[in-house]
């Protein structure tokens, strides 16, 4: 018999449970049912950095809910570029058109994280942003288009990913790389510590 994992990830992210696994750490997945384009109107206006925390939050409070016991850590991540906030494009044609002015450019990947420790009388909870800076470099139309028709791009916060086939794309990151992927594992570690627990009693 398997002792449960005390750390619940809020998201159906593979790249951020597998940034966990390759952590060591030991965890199990709970996908809240927030509706991101509601909580985000209902908000008002934010930056883009503060919609990556206020999103990451939503999700955390919604799987911890139904929690008595235990950790959860929600993430959001949203790409900004000249200022905007480009979240997944969904679409080629979107894509498509991301990639054409991102080329040769940088960008800046926010990724909100919110962990709650539901141990105890009381729910004790902390919020981080870690923010990277992406360098792409200058990518052909040709190299564009076979990338978009892969999908790779259509459901990843700001249509890319630097570990995936868009790896070849990014000259530099200026940042945690794992912030960029989804989920910074130093920035996980020290909000485990304001919640009164160490990293490591998470290890596999």
């Amino acid at each position: 018999m398997t002792t449960p994992a005390r750390l619940v990830l809020a998201s159906k992210s593979p790249a951020r449970t597998k940034l966990l696994s390759d952590a060591g750490i030991v965890h199990s997945i709970l996908v809240s049912d927030v509706d991101e384009d509601a909580v985000s109107a209902a908000a008002g206006p934010l930056t883009p950095a503060e919609t990556a925390l206020l999103l990451a939050r939503a999700k955390a409070e919604a799987v911890a809910a139904g929690m008595s016991d235990g950790l959860v850590v929600g993430c959001d991540s949203v790409f900004e570029f000249d200022g905007e906030p480009y979240g997944k494009p969904w679409e080629a044609a979107v894509a498509l058109e991301r990639w054409q002015l991102m080329r040769g450019k940088s960008g800046v990947l926010h990724t909100g994280h919110w962990l709650i420790n539901a141990a105890g009388r009381e729910s004790v909870a902390h919020g981080e942003i870690n923010s990277a800076v992406v360098h792409f470099e200058d990518v052909s139309d040709a190299e564009i288009l076979a990338y978009v028709a892969t999908g790779e791009p259509l459901q990843v916060a700001g249509g890319f990913t630097i570990d995936g086939l868009a790896g070849a794309f990014i000259s530099g990151v200026d940042g945690d790389p794992h912030t960029v992927v989804g989920l910074s594992i130093s920035t996980l570690r020290r909000l485990l510590a304001k919640t009164g627990v160490s990293i490591t009693e998470l290890w596999a």
